[in-house]
């Protein structure tokens, strides 16, 4: 488990609150900040998985996000990890190795190649959704116990919901629904290996944030330079380089992880895991007006099942005393840690 830091009785009142000299200036509260925080980040998460299928219609490659996803928030946060750079580098091979591949290149690819076969809602549902399923089946196999309550209840109404969203595509067949469906299965497993990883290292989201984003990023280059993956950066669009330079680069990859550990220290993880479950029904209105998805009867079923599910998954049963074990969205570092910059 990582550590965290609180000031406990001795924390400064919020600068945004009542100051003494100024009895009629109010700001907003630290739970309104904390929700703030929070549908900002849920906000965040849509827009990956819109990206993840906008990608396919944009001059751009994966390659080229990924550069772009990995890239920026190593060149604004460099003094930062820099300062990290030896709590970093103790991180133990084995630990460092599930953060990596479960959320560095091979998440980020599979991702986007599922998110060009299939949808927005698929992606926005899929990754995230399945994680605590793929968390419950990791943590059962390392011994850690299994899930009770209404955790049961959740994980099956998220693999119903995942049925629900693919069945109409299996008779007749749809091999590239069904294999986009597979890749994005693959990436939710994936982000769930980071998720196990991250509750196994001592970092908090700065410190987190760098150790998957050097050695993803010298990954991805190494990869474009040796002609493995092209790359169509040099003649792409001025606008789409922004826009995946604001959405992957400084949003996914920078300011969610952030914002969201804000917000667990605002509101608590539970209540922040709850309101993040949204992230799925906000995925599936944003692309009606900005990809022009029209939603099917499965995914009007399927999201709602997975939604309900992932906030039953991510409640603690009453003799529980730590945080719940659910699922980490694909853009926040652990949140349990707050920031410490």
């Amino acid at each position: 488990m990582v550590a965290t830091h609180t000031t406990g009785a001795t924390e400064v009142p919020d600068a945004a609150g009542p100051q003494a000299g100024h009895p009629g200036r109010r700001g907003l509260s630290p739970q309104a900040r904390g929700m703030t925080a929070l549908l900002v980040t849920v906000a965040i998460w849509a827009a990956f998985a819109l990206s993840a299928r906008a990608l396919s219609a944009s001059s751009l490659l994966p390659a080229d996000a990924a550069l772009l996803r990995f890239g920026v928030p190593l060149v604004v946060l460099l003094p930062a990890l820099w300062r990290r750079r030896r709590r970093i580098a103790a991180v133990r091979p084995g630990a460092a190795a599930k953060i990596i591949c479960g959320a560095g290149v091979p998440f980020f690819l599979a991702a986007m190649h599922g998110g060009a076969l299939t949808s927005a809602a698929f992606v926005g549902s899929i990754v995230p959704g399945m994680v605590p399923l793929f968390v419950a089946a990791l943590m059962a196999a390392r011994g850690k116990g299994a899930p009770r309550g209404t955790q049961t209840a959740g994980l099956a109404l998220i693999a119903l919901g995942v049925a629900a969203l693919v069945w109409r595509y299996v008779v007749p067949v749809d091999t590239d629904v069904l294999e986009g469906a597979g890749t994005l299965l693959v990436a939710s497993g994936l982000w769930a290996l980071y998720t196990v990883g991250l509750r196994d290292v001592d970092l908090d989201p700065v410190g987190s944030i760098g150790l998957l984003c050097l050695p993803s990023f010298a990954v991805i280059a190494l990869l474009v330079l040796t002609g493995v993956l092209p790359t169509g950066l040099a003649h792409a669009a001025g606008a789409d380089i922004a826009l995946f330079l604001v959405v992957q680069g400084l949003g996914v990859g920078l300011c969610a992880g952030l914002l969201y550990a804000f917000a667990i220290r605002r509101l608590g993880a539970e209540r922040s895991s709850v309101v993040g479950s949204l992230s799925p029904v906000a995925v599936v209105l944003l692309a009606v007006p900005l990809l022009g998805e029209k939603p099917t009867v499965a995914v009007l079923v399927g999201v709602p099942l997975i939604t309900a599910g992932v906030v039953l998954a991510n409640r603690r049963p009453r003799a529980a005393s730590g945080p719940a074990a659910g699922p980490v969205p694909p853009s926040a570092p652990r949140p349990e840690v707050p920031v410490d910059a």
